[in-house]
C-alpha cells in the first residue's frame, strides 16, 4: 500500500516538531552552563568584564553549540516522536494497513536530510560570524591574546602589540603589522617581507623591507632589511633583529579557527592557506564533516527508529531509550576518534569524515532489515 501524503506530512511535522523541541531544550541546558563557565572565568581578570560583554559571548556561541549536538538533537527528537507515535498505535495502524517501515520512515529521512542541508548552507554562516565575535570578545577580554594572523591572496598578514620594551630611533614600538608573501612552516622563514612599525597613537615609525625573516626565541631574524622612516634617508642592515614576544606555536594558533569560517568560504581559505605555505588539514575536515552532515543526521534517524519501533505494551521502552542514548554516544566518541587520526594525518581526510556517519548509517539500515524484514 502506498503512504498517504497527509500521513506523510504528519509523520514529518511530529519528527521536526520532536527535533526543534530537543535541539532546545540542550541548547538551553548547555547555555546555562556556558553562562556559569563564562562568568567564571571573567570574575578571576584582575579587571571587572561587565556581565553585559559575559551574556553576549555566551549567546555568540550558543549557534556553534547548537551544530555540535545536532546529531544528539536528532537521535532524541526521532526517538520521541516514533515511540510516541508507536505509543498511540498509528504507526501499528499503518503496518496493518500494509506500510512498510521503510515507507513511514522515509518522511522522518527526509526531515534529517532537509535538516541537515538547512544547517549546513544557511545556519552555518550565521554561526560562523558569531563565533568569530564570540573569539574576538573573548581574546579582549578573557584570554588577553592581541596578536592576530590573516591569510589572503596577497599573503600572510601579522598583527602583533608588543608589552615588551622594543624601540625604533628611541621611540617606542607599540605595535607592529607584518605582511609576507610565503612562510615556512618548519622553521617559520617569511619571504618577501614587509613590517609596518607603530608607535604611540597609532603614530608610523618605520617600514621595513626584507628579503626574509625567521622567527627565532625573543625577536625577529630579519635579512637583507631596508629600513625607511619619515625624514630619512633608507638604511641598508645585512641583518637587522626585532624582538618579539612571538612564539611559533601562537603563530599557528592564531589562524581563524574552522569554525569562523562559512561553509562557503573554507574551499577559497583552504586554497589560499595551502598557497602561502601552511598545512590546511584542520580546515579541510571540517568542511568534509560539514558536507557529512545531512548523512549522519539521516544514520541518527535510523538509530533512533531501532530503539523506539517496538511496541509498548511488550515492556522495556526505558531501557531501549537508555541503548539509543548510549549508541549515540558511542557514535560520538568513535567519530572523535576517527577525526583525530585524520588530524594527525593517519587517515585521509575524506575518510576520516565519511566514515563515521557511512557506518553508523549502514549498522542502522542492517538492523531495521534484520529487524523487519528477517
Amino acid at each position: 500500500m502506498k503512504l498517504p501524503v497527509i500521513f506523510s506530512q504528519y509523520i514529518a511535522k511530529y519528527v521536526l516538531l520532536a527535533f526543534l523541541i530537543a535541539l532546545g531544550g540542550v541548547v538551553i541546558v548547555i547555555g546555562l552552563g556556558e553562562l556559569v563557565e563564562m562568568n567564571r572565568r571573567a570574575s578571576h581578570k584582575e579587571y571587572e568584564v561587565p556581565f553585559r560583554i559575559v551574556l553576549e559571548m555566551v549567546l555568540m556561541k550558543l549557534p556553534s553549540t547548537a551544530e555540535k549536538i545536532l546529531p544528539f538533537a536528532m537521535l532524541i527528537g526521532g526517538m520521541v516522536a516514533l515511540s510516541r507515535l508507536s505509543k498511540s498505535s498509528e504507526l501499528i495502524v499503518a503496518r496493518a494497513s500494509g506500510i512498510s517501515v521503510w515507507q513511514f520512515l522515509a518522511p522522518a529521512l527526509l526531515v534529517a536530510m532537509a535538516v541537515g542541508m538547512f544547517f549546513i548552507t544557511v545556519f552555518n554562516p550565521v554561526s560562523s560570524a558569531m563565533i568569530a565575535r564570540f573569539e574576538s570578545l573573548e581574546g579582549k577580554y578573557i584570554t588577553n591574546k592581541p596578536s592576530t594572523l590573516s591569510v589572503s591572496p596577497s599573503g600572510l598578514w601579522l598583527r602583533q602589540v608588543e608589552s615588551i620594551d622594543v624601540t625604533f630611533k628611541d621611540k617606542m614600538v607599540e605595535e607592529y603589522i607584518i605582511t609576507a608573501r610565503r612562510i615556512s612552516q618548519n622553521d617559520m622563514t617569511l619571504s618577501d617581507v614587509i613590517i609596518f612599525l607603530y608607535g604611540a597613537d597609532h603614530r608610523f615609525l618605520a617600514r621595513i623591507d626584507a628579503a626574509k625573516a625567521q622567527l627565532q626565541p625573543g625577536y625577529w631574524e630579519i635579512n637583507e632589511a631596508v629600513t625607511s622612516a619619515p625624514g630619512s634617508m633608507p638604511s641598508y642592515d645585512t641583518s637587522y633583529q626585532l624582538k618579539t614576544e612571538l612564539e611559533i606555536n601562537e603563530i599557528k594558533d592564531s589562524f581563524a579557527s574552522p569554525l569562523t569560517l562559512s561553509f562557503w568560504e573554507l574551499p577559497g581559505f583552504i586554497s589560499t592557506l595551502e598557497k602561502a605555505g601552511f598545512s590546511a588539514l584542520r580546515h579541510k575536515l571540517y568542511w568534509h564533516s560539514l558536507l557529512a552532515t545531512p548523512v549522519m543526521l539521516v544514520a541518527m534517524m535510523l538509530i533512533a527508529a531501532l530503539f523506539s519501533l517496538r511496541h509498548h505494551r511488550r515492556g522495556g521502552v526505558g531501557k531501549m531509550a537508555v541503548m539509543g542514548i548510549l549508541s549515540g554516544f558511542v557514535i560520538y566518541f568513535s567519530s572523535n576518534l576517527v577525526y583525530a587520526l585524520g588530524f594527525s594525518g593517519s587517515l585521509p581526510v575524506e575518510l576520516a569524515a565519511w566514515t563515521p556517519p557511512l557506518i553508523a548509517a549502514m549498522i542502522g539500515v542492517s538492523m531495521l532489515l534484520h529487524l523487519e524484514d528477517g
